[in-house]
């Protein structure tokens, strides 16, 4: 049964596509959250390499490392940070898995998780709320790298420039998101490879001037310590935590494609250029000030330079947005929200720009980021760990067709449209993780163990066991088990 949201473009009005077009990437893309037919899969799992490096040569990225520095750790503390929380991007990975197999997007396959209706509510604050604090978060990251850009041409970035830059970014991206898979699947490429041969040259300025001994004057320990570590690797794996969504980005492939290949081409193509921008950011932050970073890699970068990388840093933001403006649209639809994929899109790109405006011109952008990525941990690591339990339970079997009917006669209405185990995972996972955050506000078991955060392990260890005993004999678990 196909889903009750009409697509964009010619499939709204029943008519087919063509197969060999679906994938053009001068083409907006027919598709919404239908399931793609067998006929217009394509492609090899090594297509995702590009898509998910391009996406994780960032400004947000190197921010984020030189602040593991700022907030009192070593250098080698830091990189161990770096390194230990971008593993994280094997459970994106693993999520990738299950769009072949379903032929749709997360937001319709997480309807195993949560029910057709409780899939709603997933989307509404899972999907939708967190991509589009992300967006602002790293639309914020690029304009202020665009902000400097402006000013090396002469011109003052007074409030109305920088609204001019900031809606101007938005706007290209959106372009990315609107014409969809086909174009991010040829355009990436090309973008890894040139921010690839920009950050070549940074890394050899940095190399060449960084601290390799570097320590902080007061150096913590004990307790203080591990709340530092535990709070920098939340905050670095607050990136791969918020993609519940890259199997948005593998639906396309045959359901044939090896799943150890989707995994590990998704997990490597973020985790290889994310280590490496971090650690760049984590080696200035040993010799520049790393609070104002335009300013201190100006210091060790070439003259000539300087304006190059500052559009690398802008290329970077935009190829990551494009990815979560396309997911944002995505669950707008799953939401039930009656609109083309290309309208939603439009409508996050709107809301996101107003956050940007704020978190620019109104709060402090480091005290934002630090804050926010922090506290989003609390939702996106019980979401990711139950959608990964059900990977692991149903062995990654997915019913494409099944999963688009929204019947209440349909298999995974469950009770009432919605699956008490996945909502009450969820539930139990954030309350647990709330209860022991300490970031903008303490938790009482933080407070009893002298700040120290445990919110991303317990809240994830949680979800996951109480998935697990919940979904015991579950009819569509034992469907899945038993497909071949």
């Amino acid at each position: 049964m196909a889903s009750t949201i009409p697509d964009p473009l010619p499939r709204s009005q029943g008519a087919p596509v063509d197969p060999s077009a679906a994938g053009r990437p001068g083409r907006i893309e027919a598709h919404g959250i239908d399931r793609i037919p067998d006929s217009e899969r394509h492609g090899h799992p090594r297509e995702l390499f590009p898509v998910w490096a391009a996406a994780n040569v960032n400004y947000l990225s190197l921010v984020i490392g030189g602040t593991l520095v700022l907030m009192g750790l070593s250098l080698w503390q830091a990189l161990a940070v770096i390194v230990v929380g971008n593993l994280f991007w094997l459970l994106t990975g693993l999520l990738a898995t299950s769009g072949p197999a379903a032929g749709a997007p997360s937001e319709v396959i997480t309807r195993a998780v949560y029910g057709v209706l409780g899939n709603r509510v997933n989307n509404a604050i899972g999907g939708w709320l967190v991509s589009v604090c992300y967006f602002a978060l790293n639309l914020a990251a690029a304009a202020t790298a665009a902000f400097a850009l402006v000013e090396k041409t002469g011109v003052t970035a007074t409030t109305p420039v920088k609204t001019a830059v900031i809606v101007v970014i938005a706007a290209l991206t959106l372009v990315i998101s609107v014409y969809g898979h086909g174009l991010i699947i040829r355009l990436y490429l090309p973008i890894t490879l040139v921010l690839a041969g920009a950050f070549t040259v940074v890394a050899f300025a940095v190399l060449r001037h960084a601290d390799f001994s570097y320590a902080p004057a007061g150096r913590v320990s004990g307790t203080a310590l591990w709340a530092l570590l535990l709070g920098g690797v939340t905050m670095i794996a607050s990136g791969p935590l918020s993609y519940t969504t890259s199997a948005d980005f593998s639906r396309y492939l045959p359901r044939t494609a090896s799943k150890r290949a989707i995994v590990g081409w998704t997990a490597l193509g973020a985790f290889l250029p994310s280590v490496v921008v971090c650690s760049l950011g984590a080696l200035a932050a040993t010799v520049v000030d790393m609070s104002d970073p335009q300013t201190g890699l100006q210091e060790i970068l070439p003259g000539w330079f300087a304006p190059v990388f500052l559009l690398a840093l802008v290329l970077g933001t935009i190829a990551i947005n494009a990815l979560t403006a396309y997911s944002a649209g995505l669950a707008l639809q799953a939401v039930g929200l009656r609109v083309r994929r290309s309208v939603s899109v439009l409508f996050d790109g709107t809301v996101a720009v107003a956050l940007t405006l704020y978190g620019l011109l109104v709060s402090d952008f480091l005290d934002t980021v630090s804050n926010a990525l922090q506290v989003i941990t609390v939702l996106s690591g019980p979401l990711m760990t139950v959608y990964a339990t059900d990977i692991l339970l149903r062995r990654g079997r997915y019913d494409g067709a099944a999963l688009s009917d929204e019947t209440r006669s349909g298999p995974f209405w469950y009770t009432a449209g919605v699956n008490p185990a996945g909502a009450l995972a969820v539930i139990a996972g954030v309350t647990t993780a709330a209860l022991c955050v300490d970031t903008v506000y303490t938790g009482p078991v933080a407070a009893a163990l002298g700040g120290l955060d445990l919110s991303l392990p317990v809240g994830m260890a949680v979800s996951a066991v109480v998935y697990v005993l919940l979904m015991r004999g579950e009819p569509t678990l034992r469907a899945a088990r038993a497909t071949t």
